[in-house]
């Protein structure tokens, strides 16, 4: 494979066909669930077994739950309660992802069209957008889009 692309997107300000129709639109092919918790009530149509049954049923997409690449409780509890300092965040995840050797996770063929979903809206202050970012250092040419 030449080339790989891989997709980002946030569930959060998107209404169900906003959401399902940009993953559909863009060709994308497995949905990689990269949150810590992935039931959470406050997910609606993103909940995990509804997710699952959604992607199947609306564009025969895949879906898989990698806690692995989210950040763990205790990163993201600093990160709140130290004001959001986004320098310190990204650089205890980096160091995170790092020592779990990430890219180990997923061959470069399930990565490719493939989408890492959390929930955060856009992706600057996302911990996609990192895992995104260090997927492409660590293999190179990956083309990375936001949807």
């Amino acid at each position: 494979m030449d080339k790989l692309k891989i997709f980002t997107i946030g569930f959060t300000q998107k209404s169900a066909e906003s959401f399902f129709g940009r993953l559909r639109e863009a060709g994308v092919r497995k949905v990689v669930d990269v949150r810590l918790n992935n039931v959470s009530q406050l997910a609606g149509f993103a909940k995990r077994d509804d997710l699952r049954f959604f992607l199947g049923a609306i564009g025969a997409i895949e879906y898989v739950h990698k806690p692995e690449m989210a950040p763990t409780g205790e990163i993201l509890e600093f990160y709140r309660k130290n004001g959001g300092d986004w320098e310190v965040y990204e650089k205890r995840f980096l160091e995170l992802v790092s020592g779990r050797q990430i890219e180990k996770l997923l061959s470069k063929e399930e990565a490719h069209m493939a989408c890492l979903l959390c929930s955060e809206n856009k992706p600057d202050r996302c911990h996609r957008r990192l895992v995104a970012e260090y997927l492409k250092e660590k293999w190179g040419r990956l083309e990375i889009v936001h949807l």
